[in-house]
């Protein structure tokens, strides 16, 4: 679906008219607006809320507090941890900001040093699982354990691997409720997500119907092979009983292999700096890609001056660049009145990069009352609830909609299955997919509201924040969107006009059956009720 909307018409050199699809930035959004176009502007302000508000991984912003205090080897108070979160969210935001390609370079060698560590730490593991090398000696004190303080010796490290993978006592466990089960699932969620990261900002993709397909699949795949590969190397470390009650599962895994006793803590510090290291890249990434989301929200005019948060300025790096080697000024893009590329010097979306450092500073505060680990539990289980949960059975649902839609209407209907199928992403499978993705997350969203037993890991005391306020405030931001709309309807009611947004892109033919977006002009008009002048707002938002 990211590949396909929206859709455009356009004539060819020979004056034809065609239906084409330009990707655009702005990921599940899009979809919504395209099947749910009416009320006016309903779907957006859902959308746009909920992510305006969540759209953003706070959580590892203060998972990053936390690891550096302890690789720098000191106490992880609240003060500290939660001003080394706000500090990434500056230094990443800045970034980006300052330069887009930068940004963009730093995300690439980020991914690559973190898959780089994931490799590294899956031949550690099973290494060790050898019986040869990386044999521990000595005792081990459990460190950052959720229960009691607990000591592992060296026997029971050297013998993981074996217990661990014992058919008989691997699975062993006295839980078995259905909250347990639900809420581990939205932790494991929160771990896989980013595949949907490339479809939020696929505007600044040069040939995203060429690159993703294959790139995306690509990604998951190996992905889904190292992270399995990691957790059966972890199983071979540490044992069992340690590893369920521990919180810093990757710094206790060196701290078992490499350091010679339970005195020594370098290696837990060192992975520890790594630990942050990653998290630090997951912010960067997720800032990149959560603007551009903002940025779109921003063009279909339901934000207070949402023509300032749409824009996109010159980088002050591309700024600088243009004084010392000046490009000439190209003057209009295909006779678009109102659209200048200029020189098309490197643009970013500052106002929405404001936005967006906001929102992840707010969701800290709001939160600062719990530990720090249950603020990062909160806000990392928030992120999976409403971001993969609630906009998963949304988007599941409204695909299974418009296949249907088309089955039973045909041309007569949105005739989804011939607008997609001419863009040659239909999967194989469909609609199976459709079906499972969105009977999984619906039951994930009202399961959530089930109790769990007084022995979960998830009960009010051991999380630090009653069990059905996640729900709750998962699905109160669906409530806050529509509140919004009926406040934006409110205003339309007052001034006696209605908003009427316009969007102009400059659409460019890369390739055979490929096109892109490479600029648009957004226009938001006021149109009177009764006759009489209109107000409007323009903006080059490329």
């Amino acid at each position: 679906m990211g590949l396909s909307i929206p859709f455009y018409r356009i004539k060819d050199r020979n004056g034809i008219e065609h239906d084409v699809s330009a990707p655009r930035s702005g990921g599940e959004k899009n979809y919504l607006e395209y099947v749910f176009k009416k009320p006016g502007f309903l779907a957006t302000c859902i959308y746009g809320i909920m992510f305006i508000i969540l759209g953003n991984i706070s959580g590892n912003a203060i998972a990053f507090g936390s690891y550096t205090a302890v690789a720098a080897g000191k106490d992880p108070t609240k003060g500290l941890v939660v001003g080394l979160a706000i500090l990434t969210l500056c230094v990443s935001s800045g970034i980006h900001v300052f330069t887009r390609r930068g940004g963009i370079l730093l995300n690439n060698f980020l991914a690559i040093a973190k898959i780089l560590i994931l490799l590294t730490m899956s031949i550690l593991g099973f290494v060790h699982a050898g019986g040869k090398y990386l044999q521990a000696t000595g005792s081990f004190t459990n460190m950052q354990a959720t229960g009691n303080v607990m000591n592992v010796t060296a026997t029971e490290i050297n013998n993981a691997a074996v217990s661990n993978f014992d058919v008989h006592t691997s699975f062993q466990t006295s839980i078995h409720d259905v909250a347990s089960y639900v809420d581990s699932f939205l932790f494991a969620l929160f771990s896989c997500t980013g595949f949907e990261q490339p479809f939020y900002a696929l505007s600044e993709f040069s040939r995203p119907r060429k690159v993703l397909p294959t790139y995306t699949l690509s990604a998951v795949g190996c992905l889904m092979i190292v992270y399995t590969l990691v957790n059966v190397s972890y199983f071979c470390v540490i044992p069992k009983e340690a590893y369920t009650e521990n919180t810093l599962v990757a710094s206790t895994f060196f701290h078992y292999l490499l350091d010679s006793s339970g005195d020594s803590q370098k290696a837990y510090r060192v992975m520890a700096g790594l630990v942050a290291f990653s998290c630090f890249g997951n912010v960067i990434i997720i800032t990149f890609t959560a603007a551009r989301v903002k940025q779109e929200i921003a063009k279909q005019g339901v934000l207070p001056y949402s023509l300032f948060f749409a824009s996109g300025h010159t980088t002050p790096w591309a700024w600088l660049k243009s004084r010392i080697v000046p490009i000439p000024r190209s003057t209009s893009i295909a006779g678009v009145e109102g659209i200048s590329l200029e020189d098309y010097k490197e643009k970013t979306p500052m106002a929405a990069f404001g936005l967006h450092w906001f929102s992840s500073v707010f969701l800290i505060l709001v939160t600062v009352g719990l530990k720090s680990q249950a603020q990062y539990n909160f806000l990392s289980a928030i992120y999976s609830y409403v971001l993969v949960n609630i906009l998963g059975s949304l988007v599941s649902g409204s695909l299974l909609y418009l296949k249907l839609d088309s089955y039973f209407r045909g041309e007569n209907g949105n005739n989804w299955t011939a607008k997609a199928g001419a863009t040659g992403f239909i999967p194989r499978i469909s609609p199976i997919h459709a079906i499972v993705y969105f009977v999984a997350n619906t039951f994930m969203i009202f399961a959530s509201f089930v109790k769990p037993s007084k022995d979960s890991a998830y009960t009010s005391s051991k999380q630090g924040y009653p069990w059905y306020v996640l729900p709750t405030v998962g699905l109160s931001c669906l409530l806050l969107g529509v509140a919004w709309w009926t406040g934006l309807k409110g205003v339309e009611w007052h001034r006696r006009r209605t908003l009427v947004v316009s969007r102009t892109p400059y659409i460019e033919r890369v390739s055979e059956g490929e096109y892109v977006q490479k600029a648009e002009l957004v226009e938001h008009e006021w149109i009177p009720d009764t006759i009489g002048d209109s107000d409007s707002e323009r903006a080059n938002v490329s």
